[in-house]
């Protein structure tokens, strides 16, 4: 089986990482705390929304699952960023990567889609709604993991 693809910029890691996602409330702070808990200490890494959302609980339970935690993070959007500085958008959402897309049109950032479905449409149990998001946690691990940590000299 193939290895996917370690995303470098320039022909190296990215130092700058924003992950993007509709309301910045499930997929994209969730891809930013399991980045922070990977990825080499030095790396900027932040998440916004195209539209303003509420923090979502379910992600909280399942981060803590893991270690990690959002801690007092809110949910924000691409206008309330202070950086804008990326090497690398990763979309995590079709509304997203066309945001992105539009918005890096004269800059030099590679725009890259990560196709993540949206747990939050799971009807059911509690547990049924955990599994649900659980299911894109472990998702996001497993493309950061293969994507962007250090390839052990496969870069």
């Amino acid at each position: 089986m193939e290895q996917p693809k370690a995303i470098e910029h320039k022909g190296k890691p990215p130092s700058a990482i924003l992950f993007m996602c509709g309301l910045n409330t499930i997929r994209s702070p969730m891809a930013e705390a399991i980045a922070r808990g990977m990825l080499p200490q030095g790396t900027y890494i932040a998440s916004a929304g195209v539209r303003a959302g509420e923090r979502n609980p379910f992600v909280d339970v399942v981060l803590n699952e893991i270690g990690l935690s959002l801690g007092r993070r809110q949910p924000r959007t691409l206008e309330e960023l202070e950086d804008d500085f990326f090497d690398v958008i990763i979309t995590l959402s079709p509304e997203a990567h066309h945001a992105a897309l539009e918005l890096t049109r004269a800059n030099a950032v590679d725009v890259i889609y990560w196709p993540t479905i949206d747990p939050s449409a799971t009807d059911g149990t509690r547990e049924q709604i955990l599994h649900a998001y659980r299911e894109v946690r472990d998702h996001l691990l497993g493309l950061i993991e293969s994507r962007l940590v250090e390839h052990r000299g496969s870069l």
